[in-house]
């Protein structure tokens, strides 16, 4: 049994945790990395944002071939081959698990593929396919992240009902394909078997899809998915599901009847279980809250002085630059390199359906909830030349204001490409910026991003391509 000392150890190597392994490496402390898949990268390049990106990269394509036809280009109706698409995908990531790879020797980053378990707050055993190796370290950070959450009715060990891992592995294109659950997950890999051919039908507990966008942002976004899938069913509730010969039988209550269906396919997306089981956390003076997320204080440590927590397991929300941001915080409180603190930090969301979604900072729901004052400005992706040469004029982009000083306090955007434009908004909310501040940058034209100078502008009621009066604050 070999065992290896170092001065901070690495439990999983997704984007906060190879993250944290190189910027500690960076700060020249010597570090060991351990990734129990046999390559780095975790859920979110293997099994989460980067396939699902591609893929919906590729239904994007299929769709604008299918629109063309009224600006006088028409194209046959294209096929699929799977096997190719797989190939595509694959290639990507392996292309990018070799860069992280080729980071980490260049950095001098030691990675260990095995389970990690600790033994207790100072020793990681790892299970590799060579044997066990222990690992004694200083300090440790916790990033194995999280995994699709499967409820035990639905979990029938049928091939045919998926979660997203499966589901980005398209098995094939089912004739009709049930999603339970209408959030981020749901509704982007909902889109890319409904571009595919399959006949998509949602059903959601909430009254509304990706509960946590302001209703003005999601509304296109569910507009498209009428058009597009075969139905969207809220305030409904999946009762049952069983096998049925080469198909699933789902029994579901909606509009105050029982419907029983049978699908080729059912994807469940219904959140996501944190990874903190049987790593032997027990061990350590680690605590867990209810849902089995690592407690951590505002550096991102645990109740056990040695052992530090970052990204899904850590709660809050599960998104990976929330992960990576994590990761620096904690390796500079490790390494005394300042006093990071978790603040509240402007960390964007983006759904990559169709159209994006993007918010930051405050969303005008949760300035009703919280009785925070607020001014709202809003333009119109209508009155966007650069959005009408897309065909997409579905867009809007607004900012949630503070009354007296004009501070931007939240951006939200839907429309093509929102995800690329948010990074201005979580600038201005990050660095304080106001109204005044976002309307006198000069913006290049004609592009969406000039959406954002136009709401700073529509909030002064001067706005150049719409006419709007200035409102009063709520």
């Amino acid at each position: 049994m070999e065992t290896i000392s170092t001065d901070i150890v690495v439990v999983g190597g997704g984007p906060g945790g190879y993250a944290a392994a190189f910027y500690a490496a960076d700060l020249g402390r010597k570090v060991i990395l351990v990734e129990r898949d046999s390559r780095l990268g975790g859920v979110c390049m293997n099994r989460g944002c980067i396939p699902s990106k591609a893929l919906l990269n590729a239904s994007h394509a299929i769709v604008s071939a299918r629109e063309s036809a009224h600006r006088g280009i028409t194209f046959s109706e294209p096929t699929i081959d799977l096997t190719k698409l797989r190939a595509w995908k694959d290639g990507i990531l392996e292309k990018l698990a070799q860069g992280i790879s080729s980071l980490a020797k260049m950095r001098g980053v030691t990675v260990i593929h095995g389970r990690g378990h600790f033994e207790d707050s100072s020793t990681l055993r790892v299970e590799t396919p060579e044997g066990q190796k222990f690992v004694k370290f200083e300090k440790a950070i916790v990033a194995v992240g999280s995994r699709p959450a499967m409820p035990k009715a639905f979990d029938l060990g049928n091939p045919r009902v998926m979660t997203s891992t499966e589901a980005l592995e398209i098995p094939d294109i089912p004739e009709n394909l049930l999603v339970i659950g209408g959030g981020y997950i749901g509704m982007e890999l909902g889109t890319v078997y409904a571009s595919m051919g399959s006949k998509v039908t949602v059903i959601e507990a909430m009254e509304a899809i990706l509960a946590g966008a302001d209703p003005d942002l999601a509304r296109p976004v569910a507009a498209y998915a009428k058009k597009a899938f075969k139905e969207v069913r809220l305030k409904a509730k999946v009762l049952e599901i069983k096998t049925a010969g080469k198909q699933i039988k789902v029994i579901s209550e909606y509009n105050g009847q029982k419907l029983e269906e049978l699908y080729d396919r059912v994807l469940v997306s219904v959140g996501r279980t944190p990874n903190g089981q049987d790593i032997g956390l027990e061990n350590t003076k680690v605590q867990k809250d209810e849902r089995g997320f690592i407690k951590v204080d505002e550096k991102m440590a645990s109740t056990d002085p040695n052992i530090y927590a970052i990204g899904d397991i850590a709660g809050g929300i599960l998104l990976a630059h929330k992960a990576s941001k994590e990761a620096r915080i904690a390796v500079e409180n490790i390494a005394g390199e300042g006093s990071a603190v978790n603040r509240d930090y402007a960390i964007p969301a983006v759904v990559f359906t169709d159209p994006e979604v993007a918010w930051v900072g405050l969303t005008e729901t949760e300035a009703r909830q919280k009785n925070i004052p607020f001014e709202i400005a809003k333009f119109p992706w209508g009155a966007s030349g650069r959005a009408l040469t897309y065909d997409r004029t579905d867009g809007l982009t607004k900012l949630i204001l503070e009354p007296e000083t004009h501070r931007i306090l939240g951006v939200g955007i839907v429309g093509h490409g929102a995800g690329e434009l948010i990074g201005e908004g979580a600038i201005a909310v990050e660095m304080g910026a106001t109204a005044e501040d976002l309307a006198a940058i000069v913006h290049p034209h004609p592009t969406l991003s000039e959406t954002l100078m136009e709401s700073a502008e529509v909030f002064f009621g001067h706005a150049t391509h719409v006419f709007a009066r200035k409102k009063a604050a709520h």
